[in-house]
């Protein structure tokens, strides 16, 4: 990067005010003579600049130096570009400083602009003011995740952006040793980059999920390499080009001795073959097993038993790889506060052009979660992984409701026997009683409470069981799975072979879940303010006045954390206080009404449009 001269002398002011602070020139000359005295002796031998370097290294002065240095990625005012139109970003980026450890290797990602973006090319440069449709980039390596400032859509979009991921990680069990080029040519993880536009309702789509393999910089000679990536769409527009990014990579700090570009695409090469033949046994394995399986009984052809299922990118991966041990953390506090939280992300159907049914598309977690919506099959395999991250024997059950539509759910299993169904959409628990159809015909039956009609398959992350019972009729089921009679299992050693992550799978890396990236009291006033505006011109239009009551208006938070709190544990309490706090706030001859509306989004508009209703 070139600077103006005034700034090259600014930034040489800053480095010898910082060195002069250190006293740095102090100690280089209290180990010039000290190295003098002692490792010349008396042969007299000339003092070269790399003995000195050395002295200076065992001394721990250079190790001083870079712990005080902190890199942070801050755009001056004046050199930052003015933004081509108005959009909103709700989310506020916040650029942090980063302290980097010179003992760690760091890949460098930069992204700069992005180009044929030909869905846009059409598209009237918005008027000043006026809020437009956005990109923004989401990156998972290694469980980091990134996120770009959104910009503007645009057949060349202005996608400027340098994300710093650390390659070499402690928490991966790596040590503490800096990886070398060898080391790094067997992590085999690739750079999973989401691209997602926000149209001016704030609705969200999934424009592309491209897998970057970073690994061609092993064999660049000075540590840098640039690529354009072309990002395809998704779904039904799979095959099809959606755009593309001009990518540079860099290292820090640069390899001392690089690998030839032969022994990458070799090794690259390998690893494809290692999956592809993984999963060609898998599938000869599959199809030996469905065929068993149709020996059962015939009628079993027409069950919905699913083994393969398309991810966004149009890839057929066995369903067991959509569900991993996903741990959140302090984020999520209970099994029954994960389901909340899944329950919270809005229902949306896979797109299709034009008609013909129901597409399914199965997404990738890390798509699921930047898109902040999905279909009951990513809700159910989410919370199915964080369910067994608390320790739950969980499964995604596939099968149908009401009108046979095809529906996905979670159930667990309890060391008693006990089956509960956990409905992803809601939230809702739900306990299996299975009625015997051999009881006589006045013995007393439970009514079941659930939606679900039939049960075709249960899995999770390391088996797959399909149901060989007579009858599919979820009331009528049996769920023991360890019955061979009941359910028939696939081989958890064939599975594994293919839904494990690494280099023998096509299977994506978990993401970790990010905290919130606004604040929920500042969220809860602003949304506060912006209904009362609207009660408030609602009834101005009706000619009537409109007063506010704070005292009483801080009573009810107490109501609406009891509704909450019942939500994420089940469990109702506070309403004694609340009650007897109303009472005394109420005047003599007055009557309190009050009913809870739950909505699952933030915007004030539609919460009026629909308590008007």
């Amino acid at each position: 990067m070139s600077l103006p001269p005034e700034k090259a002398s600014e930034l040489k002011q800053i480095i010898h005010n910082h060195l002069t602070k250190m006293d740095i020139h102090g100690k280089i000359r209290d180990v010039l003579a000290e190295t003098v005295r002692e490792e010349l002796g008396p042969e007299h031998r000339a003092l070269s600049e790399a003995d000195f370097i050395r002295a200076l290294q065992r001394r721990g002065i250079v190790d001083d130096l870079m712990k005080q240095l902190q890199f942070s990625k801050e755009v001056s005012p004046e050199l930052s570009p003015k933004p081509a139109t108005h959009y909103v970003d709700t989310e506020g980026t916040q650029l942090r400083k980063t302290n980097i450890d010179p003992s760690r290797r760091y890949l460098y990602l930069q992204v700069l602009g992005g180009k044929a973006f030909l869905e846009h090319l059409q598209e009237p440069a918005a008027l000043p003011g006026q809020v437009c449709s956005t990109f923004t980039l989401y990156l998972h390596f290694r469980s980091q995740r990134f996120r770009s400032k959104p910009v503007p859509c645009a057949c060349e979009p202005d996608l400027t952006e340098g994300f710093l991921l650390e390659v070499h990680r402690e928490t991966a069990g790596e040590g503490s040793k800096m990886a070398d080029a060898t080391a790094m040519l067997s992590i085999c993880d690739p750079v999973h980059m989401v691209l997602i536009k926000t149209d001016p309702a704030g609705e969200t789509a999934l424009v592309s999920s491209h897998f970057l393999d970073w690994r061609s910089i092993l064999s660049s000679p000075n540590g840098k390499t640039s690529l354009a990536v072309e990002l395809l769409g998704v779904g039904s527009e799979c095959k099809v080009p959606a755009g593309v990014l001009n990518v540079k990579l860099e290292l820090y700090p640069p390899l001392s001795d690089t690998l030839s570009p032969d022994v990458v695409s070799t090794q690259q090469s390998m690893e494809r073959q290692r999956r592809a033949e993984r999963e060609r046994l898998f599938l000869v394995y599959a199809k030996q097993w469905w065929r068993e399986f149709l020996e059962i009984r015939p009628s079993h052809q027409t069950k919905l038993v699913k083994i393969f299922a398309q991810d966004e990118n149009g890839v057929n991966r066995p369903v067991c790889s959509y569900v991993r041990v996903l741990r959140a953390g302090r984020i999520l506090e209970s099994p029954r506060q994960a389901a909340r939280f899944v329950s919270l992300l809005p229902l949306e159907r896979a797109p299709v052009v034009g008609g013909g049914g129901r597409h399914e598309q199965w997404c990738s977690l890390l798509a699921f979660l930047c898109r902040n919506k999905g279909d009951c099959e990513d809700h159910a395999t989410l919370l199915c992984s964080l369910l067994l991250g608390f320790g739950l024997d969980a499964y995604v059950c596939v099968g149908t409701k009401a009108k046979a539509v095809p529906h996905a759910w979670v159930m667990t299993c309890g060391t008693e026997g006990s089956v509960t169904f956990w409905e992803s959409l809601t939230g809702h628990r739900y306990l299996h009683q299975p009625i015997n159809p051999d009881d006589p015909p006045l013995a007393p039956q439970p009514r079941p409470s659930y939606p679900y009609r039939t049960v075709g398959c249960v899995f999770n992350h390391k088996s797959f069981l399909a149901n060989c019972q007579p009858s599919d009729t979820v009331e009528l089921c049996i769920f023991d799975l360890r019955e061979p009679s009941l359910w028939k299992s696939m081989s958890e050693d064939a599975l594994l072979s293919v839904c494990a992550p690494g280099s023998g799978s096509s299977v994506p890396p978990l993401p970790p879940l990010c905290g919130p990236a606004w604040d929920p009291a500042a969220a809860s006033n602003h949304l506060e303010l912006e209904m009362r505006l609207l009660v408030s011109e609602h009834r101005k239009d009706l000619g009537m006045t409109t007063a506010w009551d704070d005292q009483l208006s801080y009573l009810l938070s107490a109501a609406l954390s009891a509704y909450e709190l019942e939500r994420s544990t089940g469990v109702s309490c506070g309403n004694e206080e609340f009650q007897d706090a109303v009472r005394r706030a109420v005047p003599d001859g007055h009557t309190f009404k009050g009913f809870p509306i739950h909505f699952t989004h933030r915007n004030a508009r539609r919460a009026f449009a629909t308590s008007m209703r």
